[in-house]
């Protein structure tokens, strides 16, 4: 490994108790500049020919949307659990069953979501808001203000939200530890950040003949270190990652999200981050980076390829059971984006009447589709299991709880 300094450091005060802020180099890494070696050249070749397949997998399945819309789910569950929330990809797709089955002219009688849950659709909110002002030719450019506008969605009602959603923080903050002086890390301070943050956005436009997969995990960890917000760093800087790919054209669609790699080698992905502000190991972090690009991108396509399976083959049982009906193979084809129903919730798909609701959901019962979960004889809920169980795969919260 190379030895280059990645910053410097500023005595600074938090709360009285002086520490030691890093500042950070602007990208990309210099003294020496950074070299793809042997290793990291067969790492980011086993990233791209991955991220290929995966873009084949998108433009070969019969529809990217459910597919998109499935993954984007399991994304925002993934990164908040990583942040501490307490929701799991079942308790998401419970609240939308829930605001599936509200009228559109009775929104105040849905039930408000749980504090973890919201956390979770802020998430979608957020990633759902910068994805269509990239695609938009009339919206915002990938930049901090970008960045901003997509972190005030992010933290609105919740958990520190009154920690300057949308804004660059104007305070020192620390990352780890019970109090400033024995934290593990403490960004720049807030006189700082504008210097720091111009040539953060600089590096994003700049040509460079780095590789994109390989300027993204720069920019990731640049990001993370500079911690420009007080709160909801951590979601942002791995949703960038994902927007950064898809506006360089690596994939054509946001079909990539690494927040289960990070979830699953967390105490590796936080010594690589430091590795990097300590030792200027680079190199060490960029083949932590392209093995979660190359490995989250082929989980991807063997889900992909197994969850199109399993729903061709439960749809062939839902056209051959005898009591089949048009309305049951319409509420087939909405369980991909509702694995959880309600009879109530099924009218409102399928905008029809509660006997027609009912009879299509005990079709798909009957063809071992739906399972009813809760056990009650009212406000009964029916899950597509196979297709969830497949689906929430890394989701699962720890029995253990968190260091």
């Amino acid at each position: 490994m190379p030895t280059r300094t990645t910053g410097r450091y500023e005595r600074t005060t938090i709360g009285g108790e002086a520490v030691a802020a890093f500042i950070p180099r602007a990208l990309p890494p210099a003294d020496p500049p950074l070299v793809m070696n042997a290793e990291l050249s067969v790492r980011l070749r086993a990233a791209e020919q991955a991220l290929i397949r995966l873009e084949l997998a998108g433009e070969m399945v019969p529809s990217l949307d459910w597919f998109i819309y499935a993954f984007v789910r399991k994304e925002a569950v993934l990164s908040s659990q990583i942040e501490g929330t307490q929701a799991t990809l079942v308790d998401l797709f419970t609240f939308e069953a829930q605001q599936d089955a509200v009228a559109d002219n009775d929104a105040e009688a849905a039930p408000p979501p749980a504090a973890d849950v919201e956390e979770v659709c802020n998430y979608l909110d957020a990633l759902t808001y910068a994805r269509s002002q990239l695609a938009d030719a009339r919206g915002l450019p990938l930049s901090m203000r970008l960045l901003n506008e997509t972190h005030q969605r992010l933290m609105r009602g919740v958990r520190g939200a009154e920690k300057l959603p949308g804004e660059v923080r104007r305070s020192q903050n620390w990352i780890g530890g019970s109090r400033p002086d024995n934290a593990l890390y403490v960004p720049p301070p807030p006189h700082a950040l504008g210097e720091v943050l111009g040539a953060f956005e600089t590096y994003m436009h700049a040509s460079d003949t780095l590789h994109p997969i390989v300027r993204a995990g720069l920019l990731h960890v640049q990001f993370e270190t500079i911690h420009p917000y007080l709160d909801g760093n951590g979601r942002i800087g791995r949703l960038l990652v994902t927007l950064l790919l898809d506006e360089w054209g690596v994939l054509t669609k946001p079909l990539l999200y690494l927040s289960l790699y990070f979830k699953r080698h967390r105490d590796d992905y936080y010594r690589r981050l430091n590795a990097v502000r300590i030792d200027g190991d680079w190199e060490g972090w960029l083949e932590f980076f392209l093995d979660g690009v190359a490995t989250i991108a082929g989980e991807a396509v063997a889900s992909a390829r197994e969850l199109f399976a399993l729903v061709a083959q439960d749809r062939a049982r839902v056209l051959a059971s005898p009591k089949t009906s048009i309305g049951a193979l319409r509420l087939f084809e909405h369980l991909l984006r509702h694995p959880i129903v309600t009879v109530a919730s099924a009218m409102k798909l399928l905008e029809t009447t509660k006997p027609t609701a009912s009879k299509a959901v005990d079709v798909l019962v009957a063809a071992g589709v739906l399972a009813e979960s809760t056990g009650k004889k009212r406000d009964r809920s029916f899950v597509y299991r196979a297709y969830l169980d497949r689906l929430k795969v890394g989701t699962e919260l720890s029995s253990t709880p968190n260091p």
